[in-house]
């Protein structure tokens, strides 16, 4: 990666008249804002579907695109749908915030009419799609099922033989539940082809997109029921043990995921086809990819099943370089962010130098005083990402309000800002001119917002993924003083795309 720069922004986060950002007219509109600012990334968050909880983080498919980010506006000018349908629903009362029960409530009401218009229409691009993709055929009939059975977790589905993936349940449903079936491989269709199109635009523009992408899956998906073997799982195909980080000095019982812990011993055996599957739906979204919680890759915090705290756990070794390594060898050309955050021990640190990967540094994490204090930019050696807040941080003028005064007050000294109503931007130009190879701030911070534009709040069910820009927000003058800081530091686009 050469040196760079981007803004990180959620798809869902981006304005449009219905209720969640797409993949359409404003997302392009985002693109040239970036093109005008100079920035060589748009790096947004997982854009799979989202479950319980509406969080990215917990999908039902680890290659499958969001439903929710097919824009309405788009399929109507390809005739799958009429203005009428669209208006029709409600897609929520408030611009500035995403209503996820509106969208569940119409969403795929909507989506089912272009599909009954389009099947036929489509049914050769459809098909070479599915040859393409070959994670659908499971994705597909999963979420089929899952229909069925009331979208309960399909741990909880009533007939055993389809609950344990056998051939003769598989065989029964997928003709019993045929329409379904259809239904959502045409909307996995619906969905790549805008994302090739607007992907292709972000190219046009000189904007790279850099994908987010989970170490772990959801137990709810398709992933972890039709391969159980990957999975640390019993007989039952119930988890052992499930993933989360052990207490610290933030949160007094750690944090439970509950996410399935993989079966590394089992995944060696076949050269780690299911990461190498992985990493190759990524490639085909992404131009990059942060694999967050990448300190798992080394070590994982390993909870029993059935606990409702991340108190009682135990340190498992994972595979390291045994796993990177191969798949630096399978995609030798992919650019990868490791997000190495948390608790780091001498081995962590080691496997991210052997990876040769830039790990991140967060400039609100350098003045906390309660940590001991982050490393600040004078010592950060190039090979490294550097972000004013991840999205599970609170924009930086949210930060100085809630912030230890003592912790503010050193952010001011150190950046010379003589005031607290510009420290946002001492922030931006202090990652800017940092020597860091990429940086990147969340969009908020560049806005000025504080912590009511926050995208999540970790260890807080509801209330997260909502914040969304308002029309007007993203102005010419902001673009350009974006830029000339850009071109000040050194991280133009300009340089980043050169032959």
């Amino acid at each position: 990666m050469k040196r760079s720069s981007g803004i990180l922004l959620p798809v869902t986060s981006l304005p449009s008249p219905h209720g969640i950002g797409t993949l359409g007219k404003d997302a392009r509109d985002f693109i040239d804002f970036l093109s005008q600012a100079e920035q060589a990334w748009w790096q947004v968050l997982p854009v799979g579907p989202t479950s319980y909880g509406d969080s990215p983080y917990q999908s039902p498919s680890a290659f499958a695109g969001n439903p929710y980010l097919i824009d309405l506006d788009e399929l109507a000018s390809d005739g799958l749908l009429e203005e009428g349908e669209i208006e029709a629903c409600s897609w929520g009362d408030d611009p500035g915030s995403v209503d996820y029960k509106a969208l569940y409530d119409n969403r795929m009401n909507v989506l089912h009419k272009a599909c009954e218009r389009g099947w036929d229409r489509d049914e050769e691009a459809v098909e070479a799609f599915v040859t393409e993709n070959s994670w659908i055929h499971d994705y597909a009939l999963f979420m089929a099922v899952k229909r069925h059975f009331g979208m309960v977790s399909w741990i909880e589905w009533p007939e055993e033989e389809i609950r344990l993936h056998k051939a003769d349940a598989i065989a029964r449903y997928q003709e019993e539940l045929a329409d379904d079936v259809r239904f959502y491989t045409y909307v996995q269709y619906l969905f790549f082809s805008q994302w090739e199109e607007l992907r292709a635009y972000a190219h046009e523009k000189q904007v790279g997109i850099i994908g987010d992408l989970p170490i772990y899956v959801a137990l709810d998906s398709a992933d972890v029921w039709a391969d159980p073997s990957s999975f640390q799982l019993d007989d039952e195909n119930y988890p052992n043990e499930v993933a989360g980080v052990p207490p610290d000095k933030f949160s007094a019982d750690g944090q439970l995921w509950g996410n399935p812990l993989y079966n590394y011993e089992a995944m060696q055996e076949d050269g780690y086809s299911w990461w190498i599957r992985r990493l190759a739906g990524a490639a085909k979204l992404y131009d990059a990819v942060r694999i967050d919680h990448f300190r798992g890759f080394e070590s994982y915090w390993a909870v029993p099943y059935g606990e409702t705290t991340a108190r009682v756990g135990r340190w498992v070794k994972g595979p390291g370089m045994k796993l990177l390594g191969v798949l630096k060898a399978h995609f030798p050309d992919l650019t990868v962010i490791a997000e190495d955050l948390g608790y780091l021990t001498p081995e962590v640190q080691q496997m991210v130098l052997d990876s040769g990967f830039p790990g991140m540094q967060v400039l609100e994490f350098a003045f906390d005083a309660r940590d001991g204090a982050g490393e600040l930019p004078y010592t950060y050696k190039r090979n490294c990402a550097c972000y004013t807040g991840t999205h599970d941080n609170v924009p930086i003028m949210g930060w100085v309000n809630e912030a230890d005064p003592g912790d503010v007050s050193w952010a001011r000294r150190y950046f010379a800002c003589k005031d607290d109503s510009e420290l946002n931007w001492a922030f931006l130009r202090g990652g800017m001119e940092s020597v860091a190879d990429f940086f990147a701030a969340q969009m908020q911070d560049y806005l000025g917002l504080d912590s009511s534009s926050r995208t999540n709040t970790p260890g807080i069910l509801g209330g997260n993924w909502q914040w969304r820009l308002l029309p007007g927000q993203l102005t010419t003058e902001l673009a350009n003083r974006i830029a000339d800081m850009t071109r000040l530091y050194g991280r133009s686009a300009k340089h980043q795309w050169q032959k």
